[in-house]
């Protein structure tokens, strides 16, 4: 006779409310996502810089042309455990892929996320990312005038 089980399978233990959302729209388009720590690098420390509450903004244009913008996310400790950094990922990844067409076509951004962002809302994320872009926007093309 079989013993038996001590708990229930696994999968009957996930909320519905924590399962991932599979929408096309909160996905960033692999054609965007920044993957490789030198294009990171070069937009931390060259690129036009904008900061807010909860996060900061790196606008760097890209010399080779490419589908679209290219985003990549910092989350560090100092924002919090595992789960709050990959909640604050997630939203700034699902923000990011809903305002892609608003980016130039050209340029790296990095999206920093700050210690505040663990207790800040879907809403205030969006209008500090949006308030963000728009003056290291404005910071990278005085930077291009200058240079002519």
């Amino acid at each position: 006779m079989p013993a038996a089980r001590s708990s229930p399978p696994a999968g009957a233990r996930v909320a519905p409310s924590c399962r991932p959302d599979t929408t096309a729209d909160a996905v960033l388009p692999a054609a965007h996502r920044m993957r490789r720590s030198a294009d990171f690098a070069r937009a931390v420390r060259t690129g036009a810089r904008a900061g807010r509450n909860t996060l900061v903004v790196h606008l760097v244009t890209r010399t080779d042309p490419g589908p679209g913008p290219a985003v990549g996310f910092v989350v560090s400790k100092g924002v919090g455990n595992a789960v709050t950094r990959n909640r604050v990922k997630r939203r700034l990844r699902a923000l990011t892929a809903e305002r892609l067409d608003g980016f130039p076509t050209d340029v790296d951004v990095v999206v920093r996320a700050l210690a505040p962002a663990a207790g800040a809302d879907y809403a205030s994320l969006g209008h500090d990312l949006d308030g963000a872009v728009r003056s290291a926007s404005k910071r990278l093309t005085g930077r291009a005038g200058d240079r002519r």
